[in-house]
């Protein structure tokens, strides 16, 4: 199921998206201040370009001195200056404040849709019970016996019917508007060229009565050897979902558990489909909170890294590497709950994962080092069960 680690690294990828939004919305605004400045190409008047270029240099360097201080104090009194730089400061303003919320939401959306896509991987038995009952529905049109396996008999497969048939897998596939669509054609590949000729489940077909273990078992192993093995499957997977690589697991997981979950003596009527954790509101809050407080306190931790990396030149630290140490420093400060030393391992497993090859050592190296003495100045705080308060 999903854990707080997976949270750090979406929260992670979006801020650095944000970023490099940022520097992108950056180059633009400076873009808008050379089409300001730019010939009139239509114009029957003289352009005097050398003027032009004068001025689009020093509004250039109005904005550039905005960018670095936040501040825009000049002396320069030409309007079109003027006009110009405060356009572009507009502009960037405003395309910060839309990227900032974008991310934010496209971090939310790419949590749910591991959930979607746990709902469409447990569908796939809907799709393989229609190919079925299509495939049957021919047979009996037919003059000549057909052969092949009595694929029917897993139309009564105990778990497979349970889930199908449950209240709470119904509901959400349709608030959730979950549907292959046009994919369905590659489920059918899969069913007619893998599982048809799969050794395991010829050998259920096989059964003169399978028992409800049996169903158990096949559709353990439909999942676990087809669905999320077959190699057309997966690269149908990646495209609907770029980080597949990464969220797999959280699919796997939560499907096996649902299968034997229905797979107990039980009717199933009353079973609940599995939350994406434990606590989907707690972990929602948590990874939003991480998100927004990185990026609102940025310029915070990055002198808090400036004065701790006195040996490094701040600005040759690996993009990736600042926001791992930013979102640690967040996370010492604002999850009171959460203990240093775990905050920091798990950083150092994303930058395991994620960064270079010498940035486990440096994480490791730099937030030591700060939360020991931002822990002895107070600036880190923690209680709760089995912490100091050092209120």
């Amino acid at each position: 199921m999903l854990n707080r680690r997976t949270l750090r690294i979406k929260a992670m990828q979006a801020i650095y998206a944000y970023m490099q939004a940022e520097g992108s919305d950056y180059l633009l605004a400076l873009d808008q201040i050379s089409e300001d400045f730019a010939p009139d190409l239509n114009s029957m008047e003289v352009q005097d370009k050398k003027l032009l270029e004068g001025k689009k240099q020093i509004a250039t360097l109005l904005f550039k001195e905005w960018h670095e201080t936040k501040q825009f104090e000049t002396d320069e009194t030409d309007k079109e200056i003027l006009g110009a730089v405060n356009r572009a400061i507009g502009w960037y303003n405003n395309q910060l404040k839309k990227d900032y919320t974008y991310y934010a939401n496209q971090m939310i959306g790419a949590v749910e849709r591991i959930y979607d896509h746990y709902l469409a991987t447990l569908q796939i038995l809907q799709l393989l019970v229609s190919l079925i009952e299509e495939e049957e529905e021919k047979k009996e049109k037919r003059f000549t016996e057909s052969k092949g396996p009595e694929v029917k008999k897993f139309l009564r497969n105990t778990v497979v019917k349970r889930i199908l048939e449950n209240k709470s897998y119904q509901e959400h596939i349709i608030r959730r508007s979950i549907s292959w669509g046009s994919d369905i054609s590659e489920i059918r590949l899969a069913y007619k060229n893998v599982l048809k000729q799969d050794e395991a489940f010829l050998n259920y077909l096989a059964l003169p009565e399978p028992t409800p273990e049996a169903d158990l078992e096949v559709t353990k192993h439909i999942f676990k050897n087809i669905i999320f093995k077959e190699k057309n499957l997966q690269s149908l997977f990646e495209e609907q979902d770029l980080n597949w690589f990464e969220n797999k697991a959280i699919v796997k997981s939560l499907v096996n558990k649902t299968v034997k979950l229905f797979g107990e003596e039980a009717t199933g009527e009353d079973l609940k489909l599995l939350d994406l954790s434990a606590n989907w509101d707690d972990d929602k809050a948590f990874f939003e909170e991480l998100y927004h407080q990185t990026l609102q306190d940025d310029e915070k931790y990055e002198a808090l890294i400036s004065g701790s990396v006195k040996n490094w030149d701040v600005e040759r630290v690996a993009s990736l590497d600042k926001i791992i140490l930013k979102m640690a420093l967040c996370e010492m400060h604002i999850f009171r709950s959460i203990p240093v030393k775990v905050t920091i391992n798990e950083y150092i497993e994303i930058s395991k994962l994620y960064s270079t090859p010498k940035s486990k050592q440096f994480v490791n190296g730099v937030l030591d080092k700060m939360a020991q003495e931002l822990t002895t100045k107070g600036d880190i705080r923690k209680s709760g069960r089995g912490l100091i308060d050092n209120k």
